[in-house]
This record gives C-alpha cells, structure tokens and sequence, in this order.
C-alpha cells in the first residue's frame, strides 16, 4: 500500500465506515478508503502532471469506487444517500 495510507488511518476509516477496524468488506467502508485514496492520488496528481502510471490508478479507483456506489444505491438507497452526503462525493440520486 501507498505511504500515505498508514496501518492507522486505514483501521479509523474502517471503524467509522464500517462499524469496527476488522470489517474491511463492508461496501461503505471500501468506499470510504477509495475515496481517501483518490483524494490522496489527486494532490499528488496535482504536482506531478507527468506521472502517468498513477494516472491510470486514480481512473482504476474511481471506476471500482463508481461500481460500489451503484451496488449500495439498488441494495441500500438510504445507506447510498447517507455516505454520499458524509463524504461529500456527489449530488443526491432522484
């Protein structure tokens, strides 16, 4: 994993997300660490213009993050709604 992604950090997004640091797969807390990623991959983006490898990671992220997001909305809407809200990812679905 990346540096900026500690031990920590990843353990505090999966305990607010998906209820304790050990439930890695809930889909909100995945979403939750994909959305710090790409947040992360975009400041570095922003420096280094060039870096074309991580380029291609942050569009792979954001793709599987899209995927998850569409799961939560037709298994769980009011789930869906709330973690877009929370982490302020996009305008609400209608």
């Amino acid at each position: 994993m990346a540096e900026y992604l500690s031990k920590d950090k990843k353990a505090e997004i999966f305990t607010e997300f998906g209820g304790s640091d050990k439930n890695t797969g809930s889909t909100e807390a995945q979403i939750a660490l994909f959305t710090y990623r790409i947040k992360e991959l975009s400041k570095h983006l922003n420096d280094n213009k060039k870096d074309h490898a991580s380029r291609k990671a942050l569009l792979t992220l954001v793709g599987k993050r899209k995927r998850l997001l569409n799961y939560l909305a037709k298994k769980n809407l009011e789930g869906y709604r709330a973690l877009i809200e929370k982490l302020e990812i996009r305008n609400i679905r209608r």
